[in-house]
């Protein structure tokens, strides 16, 4: 038999452990992992020449706009800064323009996006008004839906728990996923008013209404929901300590939850936010050190499962306001979450493991992403290939993003993705995307 691929002196991550050895891809699987000399005859070879290469990288929370929203992202813009941070996989939330939010949008959305990707894309739904539409959202491949409890973007009422009760409960016997983005918006809402009405506009009074107790209270909100029905519930960008202890203790009772967080709720404080302005707005906010800390402590117990990069991109100019409550939120991160996260790596507060764990092993598994998360025989060829000594300094200007900033610009980093391969096919060498429009796979769950 003939690879279509082989790659030869590759330092792999397989089972835990970093090995040397080739590999080879057939029709956009991994057929063998071995010696060089047991490799079949292969159409291409690639010398990686001692690189690590690792499962091909997932972003489980990712906004690629398009449509209504093109002027901030379109599919080619994000899927191109993904594959230049080493993301072979993302999945897209839905709150676009129109919200993806019925198997018509569902359905439109991903018809457009296949002839534009570079990489894998899974989309997330938003909650119709009309439960009884929920089952055939899912039967169209969805891999989840979307509650965003700060303001109300899909149909269900995010106000009334008597209907989330039943939504959640036919996501529970449907065996789907429900991802919350936990900030209360009756508490939100009632803060900001009062904070405007007093003429305060800036990054304090901002940090001051996305108080910590708006993360606890929604959290508690929705555990006490899922004790009740048992629906796979996994927390977005979890920003606070406490709202990690509840999630830490709704794990002991074996409630069907998970987590993750975001690289720039690891690494930014409210200080740096105060520092860097309004590029730094984001939901939730980045929070004080204390808050940082209890992050980094369920990073390595294991009680945060996943690292997203909540990559929410915008127009330049909608970063910038006279008010704090006129910047749109949202950084990016597609093409900074890698680097950073190496770059903790090299100071030694995380592990190869850990990002292997956090953004490959963890996400397929929640999202139930056959055949990903890991280098075996037989699963996809999706690899992220680093090199581990790369040292530069983030360079917005240069992202393969429609949105040029970022609160990391200027920093000094080392390791860097110099690869990305998806499905067996080389998409991005070196920070140039070498691969076409339509290159990746829509990602439809079964």
């Amino acid at each position: 038999m003939v690879a279509d691929l082989i790659l030869t002196n590759a330092k792999a991550y397989i089972n835990g452990e970093i090995i040397e050895c080739s590999l080879a891809a057939t029709e956009g699987k991994i057929l063998k992992i071995g010696k060089d000399t047991n490799m079949p005859k292969a159409d291409t070879r690639t010398d990686l020449k001692g690189l690590l290469v690792l499962p091909g990288l997932i972003d489980a929370h990712v906004h690629l706009r398009d449509e209504g929203k093109a002027y901030k992202e379109d599919f080619f813009s994000g899927t191109a800064a993904a594959a230049a941070g080493g993301m072979a996989t993302v999945l897209d939330m839905p709150n676009n323009r129109p919200v993806t939010m019925s198997v018509e949008t569902l359905n439109d959305r991903m018809k457009t996006a296949q002839s534009r990707i570079l990489i894998n894309v899974g989309f997330y739904s938003e909650f119709p008004q009309n439960i009884k539409e929920i089952e055939s959202i899912v039967r169209s491949g969805v891999v989840g839906f979307k509650l965003f409890m700060a303001e109300q973007v899909g149909g269900l009422n995010i106000d009334d728990d008597h209907a989330l009760m039943k939504a959640f409960s036919v996501l529970s016997r449907l065996k789907t996923l429900v991802a919350v983005h936990a900030e209360d918006k009756a508490t939100l809402q009632e803060a900001e008013r009062e904070l405007k009405r007093t003429g305060h506009n800036d990054i304090e009074a901002y940090l001051e209404a996305h108080s910590e107790t708006v993360e606890e209270k929604t959290i508690k909100r929705i555990l006490a929901i899922v004790r009740k029905t048992k629906t796979r519930t996994h927390f977005c960008h979890v920003s606070t300590r406490k709202g990690l202890e509840a999630i830490t203790e709704a794990n002991k009772m074996r409630l069907p939850v998970t987590c993750e967080t975001t690289p720039h709720n690891l690494l930014l404080s409210s200080d740096d936010m105060k520092r860097i302005g309004t590029l730094a707005v984001t939901m939730p906010p980045v929070r004080g050190k204390a808050q940082i800390e209890a992050l980094w402590r369920g990073v390595k117990n294991h009680s945060i499962d996943s690292i997203g990069s909540d990559h929410a991109p915008h127009a330049p100019e909608e970063k910038h306001a006279e008010s704090v409550w006129e910047v749109k939120v949202g950084i990016p991160g597609l093409e900074t979450t890698l680097p950073l996260l190496l770059t903790e790596v090299k100071r030694g507060r995380l592990a190869i493991a850990d990002i292997v764990r956090l953004m490959a092993e963890k996400p397929a598994e929640i999202f139930e992403l056959q055949g990903r998360g890991c280098i075996r025989e037989g699963n996809c060829a999706d690899l992220t290939v680093v090199d581990l000594k790369r040292k530069y300094k983030i360079d917005a200007s240069r992202f393969h993003s429609k949105a040029k900033y970022s609160p990391f610009d200027g920093w000094s980093v080392e390791g860097k993705a110099v690869k990305t391969f998806v499905n067996g096919q080389l998409v991005m060498d070196e920070g140039e995307i070498v691969a076409e429009p339509g290159n990746g796979e829509v990602i439809r769950r079964r």
